[in-house]
C-alpha cells in the first residue's frame, strides 16, 4: 500500500495526503472547519483497501500555507487544481460541514468530475450570514482560543467526551493551531455558501449522513438536503453529533463503503504522476454550456440608461450590516419610508459602496469618522458593528476615534466612545 504526504505550498492548490494503491478508484476526503485531515484517520484502514484515499487541508489548518479562500467555490477551485495536477479526472467525494458545502459546489459547477457525493454534518445554508460574520469577529478579537474551547460541545456528545477525553484535547489542539485569518475567510465563504434553490441540479448519487445528536448541522438540515437532490437518501448515525467519523468511526466507515461501492469502478479515473515529473496545474475555468442549451440573457432592468444598481446595492447592503439589521430597516418600509428605503439602498449602498476605488476597510473609516463629526450616534453604533464584521479591529476603531477628538472636537469624541464600546463589547464577546 502506497503512503504519500503532500505539501502545497502553490496559493491555488490545497495540502494533501494519499493513501491506498495507485490503481484504485479515487475517493476525496473532505474536512470540517477547524480541523485537519485527521479527521477521517478511523476510516482509513478499510477504505484505503479498495480506494485511493486523497485527504485535504483546509488554507492554514494543520500546518498547510495560509492563504485564505474568502469563498466555497475558491476552494473547489483549488481543490481540483491539486488533482489535475495529480491527473485525477473523476472521483468520488465525502465532505463533513464546509467539506460537504465544498462537494455540493463541485457538484453544482463540475458535474464531469464528480461521480457519487456524500455529505456528513452539511447543509444547503449553514445557519445564517450574520451567525458566521460575528463569528469572524470574535476570532479577529479574541484569536482562536473561544472556538477551541467551545469545539468539544459543539462536535461530540457529552458521553464521548467525557470519555475520550484524549480525542477531545486533540480536537481543542486543532483549532488552536489554525491560521486565524484562513478561519475568518472560511466563516465569509459559510456566510455567503446557499444552494437551496439549486439542490435539484445535483445529479450524482448522494449520501447524506448526520448524527443524531448534532446541533450544528442536524437531522433537519439532513432532510432539506434529502428533499431537494433528486437521487439522495438520508443515513442517521446514532449516538453522533457533529463529528460523526469521529465519534462512529465504525457506522460511518461502513456506509461510505456501501455507499461508494455501487459507483461503477471505471468511472472513478485516476492517473498516477510518475515519479520525478513535475505535471503543470492547468489553469481552473468554468465548465463550457453547449450551445444550444445557453438561453438568449434576459435585458437588464435599466435607470437612466445604466444597470439598475438596487439589488448589487442591497447585496452589499446586507453584507456591511447584517440581514437582521436590513430586514428590521426595511420590514416597515411600506408608503412613506418606502421611497427612502429604496433611495438608500440605490444610492448609498450601490452607487457608492459598491465602488472599487476603495476597499471596504476603508469606507467603515470613512464613515465612521463621519457620523462622529456630525454626531449621529444611532448610526455610529449600526457602523461600529458594520465596521467589526470589515476587517477592523477595536485597537483601530479606538485610535480613530482619538483622532477624531482632535478634528471633531473631544465632546463628540467622547460620546462615540460610548457608543462604540457598548457595541464592541457585544460583538466581540463569544456566544454559547
Amino acid at each position: 500500500m502506497e503512503r504519500v504526504s503532500e505539501t502545497q505550498t502553490h496559493p491555488k492548490t490545497l495540502q494533501y495526503r494519499i493513501d491506498g494503491p495507485d490503481d484504485a478508484p479515487v475517493l476525496v476526503l473532505g474536512p470540517s472547519l477547524g480541523t485537519t485531515w485527521h479527521m477521517w484517520d478511523r476510516q482509513i484502514a478499510d477504505l484505503a483497501r479498495d480506494w485511493r484515499i486523497l485527504r485535504y487541508d483546509l488554507p492554514g489548518h494543520g500546518g498547510a500555507p495560509a492563504h485564505p479562500a474568502g469563498a466555497v467555490a475558491e476552494l473547489s477551485d483549488r481543490l481540483l487544481a491539486t488533482l489535475d495536477g495529480l491527473g485525477i479526472q473523476r472521483f468520488g467525494y465525502t465532505g463533513c460541514s464546509i467539506g460537504g458545502a465544498i462537494g455540493m459546489d463541485l457538484a453544482l459547477r463540475h458535474p464531469h468530475r464528480v461521480a457519487s457525493l456524500a455529505l456528513v454534518a452539511a447543509s444547503p445554508r449553514f445557519g445564517t450570514a450574520d451567525e458566521f460574520r460575528q463569528r469572524g469577529v470574535v476570532v479577529r478579537t479574541n484569536g482562536l482560543e473561544p472556538m477551541a474551547r467551545s469545539a468539544p460541545e459543539n462536535w461530540f456528545t457529552g458521553g464521548f467526551a467525557a470519555a475520550q477525553p484524549a480525542i477531545v484535547e486533540w480536537a481543542v489542539q486543532m483549532v488552536r493551531t489554525t491560521d486565524p485569518g484562513c478561519y475568518i475567510a472560511a466563516c465569509e465563504a459559510l456566510a455567503a455558501f446557499d444552494v437551496r434553490a439549486e439542490l435539484g441540479r445535483i445529479g450524482v448519487p448522494t449520501l447524506v449522513l448526520v448524527g443524531s445528536e448534532d446541533q450544528v448541522t442536524g437531522p433537519a438540515e439532513a432532510r432539506t438536503l434529502v428533499a431537494g437532490i433528486p437521487d439522495a437518501r438520508l443515513a442517521l448515525v446514532p449516538g453522533a453529533s457533529h463529528l460523526a467519523p469521529v465519534e462512529q468511526p465504525a457506522a460511518v466507515t461502513d456506509l461510505l463503503v456501501g455507499h461508494f461501492a455501487g459507483s461503477p469502478q471505471d468511472t472513478l479515473s485516476a492517473i498516477p504522476v510518475q515519479q520525478g515529473v513535475s505535471v503543470p496545474v492547468p489553469a481552473v475555468s468554468a465548465p463550457v454550456t453547449p450551445i444550444a442549451e445557453i438561453a438568449p440573457a434576459a435585458p437588464e432592468p435599466v435607470v437612466s440608461g445604466r444597470p439598475d444598481p438596487y439589488e448589487p446595492g442591497m447585496k452589499v447592503r446586507r453584507e456591511v450590516l447584517g440581514d437582521a439589521y436590513v430586514d428590521g430597516a426595511t420590514a416597515g418600509a411600506e408608503g412613506f419610508t418606502a421611497d427612502f428605503q429604496d433611495l438608500v439602498t440605490r444610492y448609498a449602498w450601490g452607487e457608492v459602496w459598491s465602488r472599487e476605488g476603495l476597499d471596504r476597510r476603508t469606507r467603515s473609516v470613512i464613515t465612521l469618522t463621519a457620523l462622529v463629526s456630525g454626531g449621529h450616534l444611532d448610526e455610529l453604533a449600526v457602523h461600529t458593528r458594520a465596521a467589526l464584521r470589515n476587517g477592523l479591529t477595536p485597537g483601530e476603531i479606538k485610535e480613530i476615534l482619538i483622532h477624531t477628538s482632535v478634528y471633531c472636537g473631544v465632546p463628540a469624541a467622547n460620546s462615540a466612545f460610548a457608543v462604540a464600546h457598548a457595541v464592541i463589547q457585544e460583538e466581540t464577546t463569544p456566544r454559547p
